[in-house]
């Protein structure tokens, strides 16, 4: 039996919202580098971008307890001697809390040209709108949806 390949022709390529409010970080993270790796369908195929594009709402009402809020660090450095710049899980919730999700998902993607594409087919907005209904998204439930502590 030869090995399936999908061609361009047999990728289809839908659009799911997802509502981040009282969901916690890791599991939606999972859930959405599922969907846009295409590890949902049938014919996914570990070499090429099989995926669906995601819409994120709700961005800064995901779910996180206090500890991890005022633990969890994120670093960047700009390259010079000195340039490590560091921020809290809290602070960078309040400031950007698309990035926070676009971290934890690019995280769990490829590290290669194809995880950089699949990034691409993911927006996330920080409020309940987005600017995609002419794309007909469906909507796509989390298996489970928060924390028992959660912003407590």
């Amino acid at each position: 039996m030869r090995t399936f390949s999908p061609k361009p022709g047999d990728i289809t390529r839908e659009w799911h919202v997802i509502d981040a409010e009282g969901a916690v970080l890791g599991r939606l993270a999972t859930e959405v580098a599922t969907v846009l790796r295409g590890k949902h369908k049938p014919i996914w195929v570990p070499h090429l971008d099989t995926g669906d594009f995601v819409i994120i709402v709700n961005a800064e009402k995901i779910a996180m307890t206090p500890k991890k809020a005022h633990d969890k660090m994120y670093y960047r450095h700009s390259g010079f001697p000195g340039g490590l710049r560091e921020e809290r899980l809290e602070q960078l919730i309040v400031s950007d809390p698309e990035r926070v999700i676009r971290l934890a998902v690019r995280r769990m993607l490829p590290k290669n040209r194809l995880g950089r594409a699949q990034l691409k087919k993911l927006r996330i907005y920080a409020g309940p709108s987005h600017n995609h209904a002419a794309q007909q998204p469906k909507e796509r439930k989390l298996s489970q949806r928060s924390y028992p502590l959660a912003n407590a």
